[in-house]
């Protein structure tokens, strides 16, 4: 059965929750004036994988519900154009469901927290609005989700490397989420194909992955919440980030970008950067924990 319900409840410039999918048919209607998902929302939103649900009006992402379940993390080791960074491949269990921002974060959402005095002012490249915020750190990509934790009420972060590449694969275990060959148009990088060349696009200029989430290769490089390892030996198999052991200064970016070539775009792709450094390449998504 296809659903097309959605609710959306906003009192304020800020404050508004909506929800769309299954799980918006069985909450209707909704409470007085909820500025957060209810205890029962929240259980409805969390059994049902594919809900999108937004809680304010314009700083908040629309967040899509990722499933729980199993993976194989990392590429095999007959993967062109691998490097040694991917390995070795390894069994993840994602034990309860969670949500991830459907798109990267935009210019639009950075700047409502800009306006709020949490975020600091970003430079763009080719224009705001729908466009990924770039020239983003690590650090400020915390402050963002710190904020929109303190406006919400809710737990807001960055994903962990694990829940990234969960999320980007969606279930395949190819090259890229859509199959071993780029193709022409499946993503923006150089080389993809499309519209944009050398530059960012709007986000949601391609197809979403099979979780419905929107460039989650190519676009911007992005920041997760992991320590930089050179491998994945010992690395967490429960999907929580890996935060022993290294510089606590070199954090995982995924991903890929416009910039790259499209083997630097491959869902096992992985390199590490300075918590501060700043590109028209970086950007990031977020995630909120799902409870109970």
């Amino acid at each position: 059965m296809v659903y097309v319900v959605s609710s959306l409840l906003c009192v304020g410039a800020h404050t508004c929750v909506e929800i769309t999918g299954a799980a918006a048919e069985r909450m209707q209607p909704l409470s007085a004036a909820p500025t957060m998902l209810t205890i029962e929302q929240e259980k409805g939103v969390a059994e049902t994988a594919g809900s999108e649900f937004r809680e304010c009006a314009v700083a908040c992402p629309l967040m899509v519900v990722v499933p729980a379940g199993k993976f194989t993390m990392g590429s095999p080791e007959g993967e062109m154009d691998r490097t040694a960074g991917e390995g070795p491949q390894h069994e993840v269990a994602i034990g309860k469901p969670f949500a991830v921002s459907k798109y990267e974060v935009t210019f639009d959402q950075w700047d409502a927290c800009v306006a709020a005095a949490a975020c600091p002012p970003a430079k763009d490249a080719w224009g705001r609005g729908t466009m990924p915020a770039i020239n983003l750190s690590w650090d400020d990509a915390k402050q963002y989700v710190a904020w929109l934790s303190r406006l919400t009420g809710k737990e807001y972060r960055l994903l962990t490397e694990a829940e990234w590449e969960y999320s980007a694969r969606a279930g395949s275990n190819t090259r890229y989420s859509w199959g071993d060959e780029s193709g022409i148009g499946n993503a923006n990088c150089n080389g993809c194909g499309g519209a944009w060349l050398l530059q960012t696009a709007p986000v949601g200029s391609f197809r979403p992955n099979a979780f419905g989430l929107y460039d989650m290769e190519g676009n911007v490089w992005e920041w997760v919440e992991d320590i930089w390892h050179d491998s994945y030996e010992g690395a967490p198999t429960d999907g929580s980030a890996w935060l022993q052991g290294g510089d606590t200064n070199y954090r995982v970016i995924r991903g890929g970008s416009w910039h790259n070539e499209p083997e630097l775009v491959r869902a096992a792709i992985r390199f590490d950067r300075h918590r501060e450094v700043e590109f028209d390449t970086l950007g990031f998504r977020v995630a909120r924990t799902i409870r109970p």
